[in-house]
């Protein structure tokens, strides 16, 4: 298992970003939340296999339509053994 928190910066509100990210997320069986942040940008931790976090950080490097993500601040934390599935928070 691995287990990340993302900082992802951009035009990546008003965009259906987290909508897109909740269903990448399901798609690839990763846990979790998204959340907007006040300065604009958007919070991310997701747990999943090594492998379908790395398509799902490309996915969500990628963005909807209408998005531009400029940077991603990627830190990796200690699993914790999540499994009750990925939300979109406030």
């Amino acid at each position: 298992m691995q287990r990340l928190h993302i900082i992802v910066q951009g035009r990546v509100q008003g965009v259906g970003f987290r909508w897109y990210t909740k269903d990448k997320a399901d798609t690839h069986s990763i846990n979790g939340w998204v959340k907007n942040l006040q300065n604009g940008d958007v919070e991310i931790e997701a747990e999943g296999n090594p492998n379908d976090i790395n398509e799902f950080i490309q996915l969500v490097r990628k963005g909807p339509w209408g998005s531009f993500v400029s940077n991603l601040q990627i830190t990796e934390q200690l699993p914790v053994g999540r499994n009750d599935g990925f939300v979109i928070t406030r």
